[in-house]
């Protein structure tokens, strides 16, 4: 779905993703590489697959769209380095896009390690009158791209039946990106009168009225 922000245009991705279209960047926030292997060293069972799957994700993504830079707004990895980080490492060098971490409150691995990939880590990036955080930040005359949330909708039917789907988030001056990778869980938010929720329907993504 093609949006505008601020007279620039923004593709909302079903995977999560954002595309700017003039600057042909794409915006991911909260993969969680590594959360996967984690959970499953601790005995709960995840299925392997998953793992190869954010991976496949943001595969589709930058094929599709060709960006020329990646911001990952924060959570990129889970907690420290395991077997996923050798993945990964072997995953960006397949890739030659200028690529930023906005750092998130689960990226306590060194930057050192992301500088050695041609990962450059940063607080916050701003790119003319937008600016990016992990944490929703507040900032006048900006437009503010963040995610940590995971932001989630709850679509109510005639009857009892209900549906939980990841979502945009749209105030004001802000946009709160859903979790992109797998096993990230939802943040159900209730959305006021100034907000926009763009849901993610399998394949689609889908402006629902602020008062489904």
């Amino acid at each position: 779905m093609k949006i505008q922000i601020q007279n620039e245009n923004f593709i909302l991705h079903s995977s999560g993703a954002i595309f700017w279209e003039s600057k042909k960047i794409i915006i991911i926030s909260d993969v969680h590489l590594g959360k996967v292997t984690h959970f499953r060293k601790h005995g709960i069972a995840i299925p392997q697959d998953a793992v190869s799957e954010n991976f496949r994700k943001i595969t589709d993504v930058l094929e599709y769209f060709e960006p020329e830079k990646i911001i990952f707004l924060g959570d990129l990895f889970h907690s420290t380095k395991n077997s996923e980080w050798d993945l990964f490492e072997q995953w960006i060098s397949n890739h030659n896009q200028e690529t930023y971490l906005v750092a998130g409150n689960h990226d306590i691995i060194d930057q050192k390690h992301y500088f050695e990939i041609g990962i450059l880590v940063v607080d916050v990036l701003q790119i003319d009158h937008f600016f990016f955080t992990h944490h929703p930040t507040e900032k006048d005359n900006l437009f503010n791209f963040s995610g940590h949330i995971h932001p989630g909708i709850i679509l109510r039917g005639l009857g009892m039946q209900s549906l939980k789907l990841r979502c945009f988030f749209h105030k004001p001056n802000q946009m709160i990106l859903p979790a992109f990778g797998e096993f990230t869980g939802k943040f159900i938010l209730k959305p006021e009168e100034d907000h926009l929720v763009y849901a993610i329907a399998g394949e689609e993504v889908i402006l629902i009225n602020k008062n489904n």
